[in-house]
């Protein structure tokens, strides 16, 4: 690596220069020791810890000011995952510092090192582990210091709070910001060993998110928040539908309502006023014809349009021989399941404030990939990257939606034309017009069980659903799994609209589709639910979290349906293990199904927040709750059907049940994703629960009311 400059590396792992060289960074950040976690050492770390090679995705550095507080520099940003505080939490415990005396600057473009994005549940199973490292070894080299002002060797020094003193004589002492007061000092770290569980301090212990006050209070800010000079808010014309191509567009009444700036260039036209009401009128007054779009694609015919236009397929899974399987069976089954498309619907909606000065343009945006926003900016703009900056405040929800950047491009794109700061903020209906939706998908399944409710054969294909949770994992003699995807969820002419990750992509649909599965298996054998999945797995993690979530639900063995209403589920993601217990009613005269009680058990190893990590799997539950019962996109002809929440229904406080959440934590085993796989077994266990209330079998998520007393018909 260049001595004067820091690198970063695409995926395709071709290498280019990082925005901001070191001089440029230490005459912003100012005097202090700043210490550079580089590729090199990541590759080495990533490699230790997991056996992954994602070293190049991550870079991270700290400063320790004169002040003696302690800023960490991260292009992950924070969307309400809590990373803003528990990056801090373990910071500060191997720094040995208060978490109060900790700064996150994250996802600033200028300020932080390079960063794919913040998504996969990624951000605390290597970047935290990354960071780590750094404090680690940022307080040895910190005792190395202190030895030398105080003429003391470091074996006789210790560190309490960001002071380092002798064990003799504590008089004798220097605090981290006496040692870089006055200074700019570069180091460069390398690995360093970890402290052992049994020395934390600040890390496994519950702590109130940093964030929650200026939250609670609106004191938080987002890009729509931001309030620059002279700032313009911009009303973009939207096509009808996916598809249409502009054909005219009459400006003139638009602009003759005062103060109205209209910008037309080429097919991108929008109207620009001090106050976003005026120009919402004066956009309604552009007279706009577009082509008329068929590609004759529904809601309704959507399922078989995939299996139509589905590729050869990918094994991504085989053991055994289908056949051999098939005849050791004493009862096959073979059915077929539905996913519709999905909405991610955050609170805040897609916004971009930008400006324009000196040639630089500065944006705050609301994006989960900061930097690859910086790069399609600089590329749709023809600028250098070095004069795009990204700024990311918090976000108000992402779930895999804020990583595509067309709010942002086209705030950059207003900004320079007009030489005006200028807002984007997209309304309710283009948000869900511009949407990355999560792909609907098919899963067909033929499987067998044996005489002794052995899972005999497993025949196991998806469709654009991805990968990610379609390996089954129990323990099967004979199995095959494939996935037809056109390139991972979907090519050209599969989708009618754009698709994209929405919270543990895949593994949704992947788990309801199995889980489902193994239920009917479970019922023809004869055999209570919680007793076959056992049978049938040799993991310890999810035996541990069935048998946990079990004993905390207060399980009874009962063959399905039993009339009681629960159901089961478990599977893995991110690393982490997970087992969901739910109860449910079900009114057989409208099909409405109310959810009881959830009750959760969830491995992820080492939980840097605890109490953090119960919110998330809370959230993913409430969440799940949605996409398994009520969430779906109605479409035709390229028309988004649902604008609003009038149509499209997201899970209310209303509907809440009791839900009881339980981590096993391993303080010994590295920390495992936490923001996404309790979300994964919800379609499966309230299926589940449903066909053991009233003996219907959903076959369709979401399982509305309708499609429940359909079900209940047959």
């Amino acid at each position: 690596m260049r001595d004067d400059q820091f690198w970063k590396a695409d995926s395709s792992n071709d290498v280019t220069d990082f925005a901001v060289n070191r001089r440029d960074f230490m005459k912003i950040a100012g005097g202090g020791i700043i210490f550079l976690f580089t590729i090199d050492d990541l590759e080495a770390l990533a490699q230790q810890r997991s056996g992954l090679n994602l070293a190049t995705d991550f870079n991270a550095y700290l400063r320790i000011g004169a002040d003696g507080r302690v800023t960490c520099y991260s292009g992950k940003i924070e969307m309400g995952q809590g990373v803003y505080t528990s990056l801090a939490q373990e910071l500060a415990d191997e720094l040995d510092v208060s978490p109060d005396s900790v700064e996150m600057v994250m996802g600033d473009t200028d300020l932080c090192p390079w960063d794919m994005g913040t998504f996969g549940s990624m951000s605390t199973r290597f970047f935290g582990q990354a960071l780590r490292t750094a404090a680690a070894e940022a307080r040895n080299v910190l005792i190395e210091m202190a030895s030398e002002k105080l003429k003391i060797d470091a074996a006789n020094l210790t560190v309490s709070n960001g002071v380092i003193s002798d064990k003799k004589d504590p008089k004798k002492k220097a605090t981290y910001g006496e040692l870089s007061e006055g200074k700019r000092i570069e180091r460069h770290i390398g690995l360093k060993k970890l402290k052992a569980p049994s020395e934390f301090k600040v890390i496994g212990t519950s702590a109130l998110r940093r964030d929650a006050e200026l939250k609670v209070t609106g004191k938080a800010m987002y890009a729509g928040d931001i309030r620059l000079p002279g700032m313009l808010y911009a009303k973009i014309l939207r096509p009808p539908a996916h598809g249409a191509k502009l054909i005219s567009a009459d400006l003139s009444e638009a602009k003759k309502v005062d103060g109205v700036q209209v910008v037309k260039d080429g097919d991108f036209i929008a109207v620009i006023h001090k106050f976003p009401d005026v120009a919402e009128a004066a956009l309604g007054k552009i007279e706009a014809k577009f082509s008329p779009f068929e590609d004759h694609l529904d809601d309704k015919n959507i399922f078989e349009h995939f299996l139509k236009v589905a590729d050869e397929g990918k094994v991504i899974a085989k053991t055994g021989d289908l056949p051999a399987g098939e005849k050791e069976s004493s009862a096959t089954f073979d059915q077929t399941y539905y996913n519709d498309y999905v909405a991610h619907s955050p609170i805040e909606p897609h916004t971009a404030t930008a400006s324009m000065e000196d040639g630089k343009l500065t944006i705050w945006a609301s994006t989960q990939t900061p930097f690859p926003a910086k790069d399609e900016v600089a590329r749709e703009l023809g600028l250098e990257p070095k004069n795009v900056r990204i700024i990311t405040p918090f976000l108000g929800g992402g779930f895999g939606g804020k990583s595509r950047n067309l709010q942002v491009v086209e705030a950059a794109r207003l900004a320079k034309l007009t030489g005006k700061p200028v807002q984007v903020a997209w309304t309710r209906k283009e948000e869900f017009f511009y949407d990355s939706f999560r792909p609907a998908a098919v899963v067909k399944i033929r499987s067998g069980v044996s005489g002794t409710g052995a899972m005999s054969f497993w025949d196991y294909k998806v469709y654009f659903a991805g990968e990610r949770g379609a390996v089954a994992p129990y323990n099967i003699r004979h199995h095959l799994t494939t996935a037809y995807d056109a390139g991972r969820r979907g090519g050209p002419g599969v989708h009618p609209f754009a698709t994209g990750p929405w919270r543990a992509p895949g593994n949704n649909t992947n788990t309801f589709a199995r889980e489902s599965q193994i239920d009917i298996m479970a019922a023809k054998a004869g055999i209570d639910p919680l007793a076959f999945r056992l049978q049938n797995l040799t993991d310890k993690k999810l035996i541990n979290v069935l048998n946990v979530a079990a004993d905390k639900f207060g399980w009874s063995p009962a063959k399905g349906p039993s009339g009681r209403g629960y159901g089961i589920a478990c599977g893995t993601d991110a690393g982490a293990s997970v087992a969901s217990i739910a109860e449910v009613k079900v009114n057989k005269s409208t099909g409405e199904v109310r959810v009881v009680r959830v009750v959760c058990a969830q491995d992820m190893g080492l939980a840097i927040n605890p109490e953090g990590a119960k919110i998330q799997m809370e959230g993913c539950i409430t969440m799940g709750m949605g996409y398994a019962l009520t969430e779906q996109i109605h479409f035709k002809d390229g028309k988004i059907l649902d604008t609003n929440f009038d149509s499209y229904e997201l899970p209310r406080f209303s509907w809440l049940p009791k839900i009881e959440t339980f981590l096993i934590e391993d303080k010994e085993a590295d920390p495992q994703g936490g923001g996404e796989p309790a979300i994964i077994t919800m379609g499966g266990a309230l299926a589940n629960a449903i066909f053991d209330a009233c003996g219907a079998r959903l076959f369709s998520l979401p399982m509305t009311a309708e499609r429940v007393k359909e079900a209940l018909k047959s």
